[in-house]
């Protein structure tokens, strides 16, 4: 049959990434309970196409992808992009995967067990010059304001947030790892299933621990930058205001945000 992306083009315009775009596929990915789990993600998948290629050809993004979705830990995800530059004919290949990632949490006082989603993500980039493997984790949290409890006869005013770490990464760090040091830095952390002793402990150790947006992302920062697997990486939270029509919002990035002096234990 007649292979009409393999046509010459003479317009002389590179593309510089070309491919398919909101794939929902189910995958399989590391999991440090299970050893692995089973979820559905959004995938992206892209390569760059020479100026003289008329077009590339989609099928071959689905399956590398397939043959891939089992296992995408940071080594297959790469070895994934390796194929689609080989199968492409590309210089360059990219790939990002969104996808709920669950964990199981055991309430605090009960110890009711319950699941939680949390939005995670893998994107990569490889070519001859470089290896790029990238991970994302939004955590969901809950905090306490300082100067409302300081000011406040009657307690102070608390809400959820999110907190999000973007990270490229030079050694494997378990997305659970990830959660509990951003729920850690936080007020408290969240759970799906709370009984009325569970409900007085998380209200309790949230007032406990008050923090602004501002004290979530640099106790985030620290923990993040503690793990020393992360070659860069921001932390930023937004708090969804409970006596606000809008949120708070704080970012800090690694490697730019530290004053002279400062280190991993500062």
């Amino acid at each position: 049959m007649i292979d009409v992306q393999s046509f010459r083009d003479d317009r002389r315009i590179r593309i510089q990434k070309v491919g398919v775009k909101g794939l929902r596929y189910p995958i399989t990915v590391l999991d440090k309970t299970n050893e692995v789990q089973h979820t559905t993600a959004i995938v992206n998948l892209f390569a760059d196409l020479p100026h003289d290629f008329k077009g590339t050809h989609m099928s071959r993004f689905i399956e590398v992808f397939d043959a891939h979705r089992q296992d995408l830990g940071m080594r297959k995800f790469l070895a994934m992009l390796d194929e689609i530059r080989s199968v492409l004919d590309a210089e360059t290949a990219y790939a990002d995967v969104h996808f709920p990632y669950f964990i199981e949490k055991a309430a605090p006082a009960s110890g009711a067990k319950s699941i939680m989603s949390y939005d995670c993500g893998y994107s990569g980039r490889v070519s001859a010059a470089l290896r790029e493997f990238d991970m994302l984790v939004s955590v969901p949290v809950q905090t306490v304001c300082p100067c409302s409890l300081a000011i406040s006869r009657n307690g102070g005013h608390n809400q959820r947030g999110l907190v999000t770490i973007r990270a490229a990464v030079k050694r494997f760090v378990w997305i659970e790892d990830i959660v509990a040091a951003a729920e850690e830095c936080a007020s408290a952390g969240l759970y799906t299933l709370l009984k009325r002793e569970d409900e007085k402990a998380v209200t309790e150790r949230a007032f406990d621990n008050p923090r602004f947006v501002e004290d979530v992302v640099r106790e985030t920062y620290k923990a993040i930058r503690a793990m020393d697997a992360f070659p860069r990486f921001s932390v930023d939270a937004e708090n969804f205001e409970s006596i606000h029509n809008h949120s708070a919002y704080a970012y800090v990035e690694y490697p730019d945000t530290e004053v002279p002096g400062a280190g991993p234990s500062s």
